[in-house]
């Protein structure tokens, strides 16, 4: 067995066609099962002879192969117990917690996402101390000792581990992520006065959209890590340091958070730009970024880690592979050129609208009466919309939409050109029961899950959406569900590939984009059909998405908050710069005014006809990637390029900067030169910083945020001041 580590430690070659996860190396199946089945030592230990390189040293995490093999235990324990009381009362009860939680995060200027790491740490307090108090066979303390029956083996079997804890993971970040239904009621109550299957389609595709070594999930890393570190070698010195390291960064990013987010706005987005001159619209635009919809944040110094990290706008700087970042940040330049270029020549008449709004306008400026062309059954009426006159979006706005539709195109061809042919190898291998991955083969133990369990899930809730779409007065039509459900099938395989691989989970907004396209197309002049059959045909993709990625590794408590939240923040939710919620005006435009707006010979025909543009994005990378190798054209991720054509016309921009540093310094500089530290530490470090900072978050939502119904404000003062935080001009 040594043999076959010694012999697979040197860099694999590069295959010219092959546009991997890590870096452009092929990747052997065979050999990759290989290695697990003879890895001596884990994460935390020192040099392993599976990390040396030809000269001894320790060598960079480039592969998948290494990612799946070096970073991730290949550890596993058979007879640890998951189905236990503990499981089930954190496991329910944390999710009815992270659902609310994540309805408050989602209404904040800038969305910011329950990270599944705050309700690991959470999950694994709590578990602990189930595992002091409670009764059973395996409490350490002599009193709550009880008879080995199945009854306390359920109670408390012993020590808090690591399966329980995963299962409570996945149970409460599922309910954490804020559901897109929650976007139409919002809309519904702000403008106009349970789906599960995604799950049966996720499981249905799970041979190649979860098995295969390349489908990495770059967002897991932190939380895989912190498994690892929480449950394996407690009594191992080199983990118990990596444990005391994630505490202390998580105590101190948990002070820090109180300065940017309450006491001190301004370390959001320090501006010396703006400082040096208040008084510039230009400034405001470009430099500008502090508060929502204020600018595009060029060269701000953001300390805010619910925006530099991956709570926030960023992907992840600390985990996120450095090609997708490096491509985000490409377009991001190439975003601030063509916002400034169109807002200057007033295309689109943009100078009569806010640089950055998701809004409806009048040709004059003024915000649009969108119920002004809608009869009381909420479908257009022309009579109306003769005298009203068509609305206008900002050109932020429109080159967001044309971004987007880039994204569609461009992810189909990527998908097909990089990956087609491994996606079709690994479905045939599936079917002749082959392993081809290491961690697939360790769970060749354990009972697969038969696919008629994902089948009958997909079948009784579609039944449950065609009742309740017609109960509740939808406007789509049954055949309107149906076609969402293709639209969320066909694009699936495109869409979670490259989120897998390149963790741009941002590519998922432009599929919603072409639901809302043929939605229009179909139930033309209906807004609320459309923002129903935009539901079905994207958070189905979306509910898939949130499977597989659990496989890798409650809706009433969220209306409740919503309604909350929209009662006691309707008039900051409707100012320009107060939210991103910017859903209704979407189904406004698509929904009642598609055929007129986006239409050959439209104001905004360019929209649509975007999405065949981006068929032909990534043609001309794989081609310069296939005559000319060496100019690395293979790691330009051509879906996050075209997507980021938008990526700043909404929220907090203040980040930007600070997070491509961050990025270059992680996934550049510590996983080539410092290839040790980043292998233990690296992915611990995001996760203290993002849990210590959610918690923080949540702390100071209900203690002085109003999440309990009372805001306290801090006061005023140098770093806290009226208007912008970063000082610069207000301009809405």
């Amino acid at each position: 067995m040594a043999t076959k580590v010694d012999e697979v430690s040197a860099p694999a070659q590069a295959d010219p066609e092959q546009k991997g996860s890590f870096s452009d190396e092929k990747h052997d199946e065979k050999r990759s099962i290989d290695i697990a089945e003879s890895i001596n030592g884990d994460v935390y230990d020192e040099l392993r002879v599976i990390d040396m390189g030809e000269d001894g040293k320790e060598r960079p995490i480039e592969t998948d192969i290494d990612v799946a093999t070096r970073l991730i235990s290949l550890e596993d324990d058979p007879t640890l117990p998951a189905f236990t009381f503990r499981m089930w009362f954190l496991g329910l009860g944390l999710a009815c917690f992270g659902s609310v939680l994540g309805q408050i995060f989602y209404f904040r200027p800038q969305t910011v996402f329950v990270s599944q790491l705050f309700i690991q740490i959470i999950a694994y307090i709590l578990g602990r101390v189930l595992e002091e108090i409670l009764p059973g066979p395996g409490n350490a303390r002599a009193q709550l000792q009880t008879k080995d029956t199945w009854f306390w083996r359920f109670i408390n079997p012993g020590p808090f581990n690591l399966k329980e804890h995963v299962a409570i993971t996945i149970f409460a970040s599922t309910a954490a992520d804020s559901a897109l239904a929650i976007s139409i009621f919002a809309a519904d109550d702000l403008y106009y006065g349970i789906q599960l299957m995604g799950y049966g389609l996720g499981g249905i595709m799970r041979s190649f959209l979860v098995y295969p070594t390349y489908i990495v999930f770059p967002n897991l890393l932190p939380t895989v890590q912190l498994f690892d570190a929480l449950h394996r070698g407690k009594k191992i010195m080199l983990q118990k340091k990596r444990v005391k390291f994630f505490w202390l960064v998580f105590v101190g990013i948990f002070v820090w958070e109180w300065f940017p987010e309450y006491i001190a706005p301004t370390l959001t987005g320090i501006s010396i730009f703006c400082l040096a001159n208040r008084n510039s619209a230009w400034f405001t635009r470009v430099f500008g970024g502090a508060a929502g919809n204020e600018g595009l944040g060029a060269f701000s110094i953001c300390l805010d880690w619910n925006y530099v990290g991956s709570g926030g706008g960023s992907l992840g700087a600390l985990f996120t592979p450095l090609s997708t970042q490096l491509s985000l940040y490409c377009g991001t330049v190439i975003c601030m050129i063509a916002f400034c270029a169109c807002w200057a020549q007033n295309t689109w008449n943009g100078q009569s609208f806010p640089f950055l709004s998701q809004s409806l306008y009048n040709e004059n400026g003024t915000r649009y009466n969108q119920l002004a062309i809608l009869d009381e059954n909420f479908r257009l009426d022309h009579a109306k919309l003769a005298v009203v006159g068509l609305p206008w979006f900002a050109s932020s706005q429109v080159l967001t939409k044309i971004g987007a539709n880039l994204a569609i195109g461009a992810t189909i061809t990527h998908v097909a050109v990089w990956y087609g042919k491994e996606i079709v190898d690994v479905i045939r291998k599936f079917r002749a029961g082959e392993n081809y991955d290491p961690h697939l083969a360790k769970m060749k133990v354990y009972p697969e899950v038969p696919m008629w369990w994902y089948i009958l899930t997909f079948v009784g809730s579609f039944a449950m959406a065609m009742a309740t779409m017609y109960t509740g007065h939808s406007g789509l039509p049954w055949w309107g569900l149906i076609v969402g459900l293709i639209i969320s099938t066909i694009f699936l395989p495109f869409v979670i590939t490259v989120y897998a691989i390149t963790g741009g989970s941002l590519i998922l907004v432009s599929e919603e984009s072409m639901s809302e396209m043929l939605g229009a197309a179909m139930i033309p002049g209906n807004p609320q059909a459309n923002m129903y059959f935009t539901l079905y045909g994207y958070n189905t993709l979306d509910q898939a998405r949130g499977l597989i990625r659990d496989l890798k590794m409650g809706g009433l408590l969220n209306y409740v908050i919503m309604k909350v939240i929209i009662d006691s923040r309707r008039e900051i939710l409707l100012d320009i710069q107060g939210s991103n919620v910017s859903f209704n005006s979407n189904a406004i435009s698509w929904g009642a005014l598609g055929n007129l707006l986006y239409a050959p010979g439209g104001r905004y025909a360019i929209v649509p006809f975007s999405v065949l543009i981006g068929l032909a994005v990534p043609l001309p990378f794989w081609l310069i990637h296939r005559y000319f190798p060496k100019l690395g054209a293979n790691k330009v991720v051509t879906p996050v390029l075209c997507w980021t054509l938008g990526y700043l016309s909404v929220g907090i921009n203040s980040s930007i900067f600070c997070t491509f540093c961050l990025a270059v310094f992680s996934q550049y500089y510590l996983r080539r030169y410092r290839p040790g530290w980043f292998r233990k530490y690296n992915f611990l470090l995001s996760a203290a910083l993002d849990g210590g900072t959610q918690v923080m978050v949540f702390v100071f939502t209900f203690a002085v945020g109003g999440g309990s119904g009372k805001v306290i404000d801090m006061p005023f003062w140098a770093l806290n001041p009226k208007g912008n935080p970063d000082y610069c001009k207000r301009l809405t």
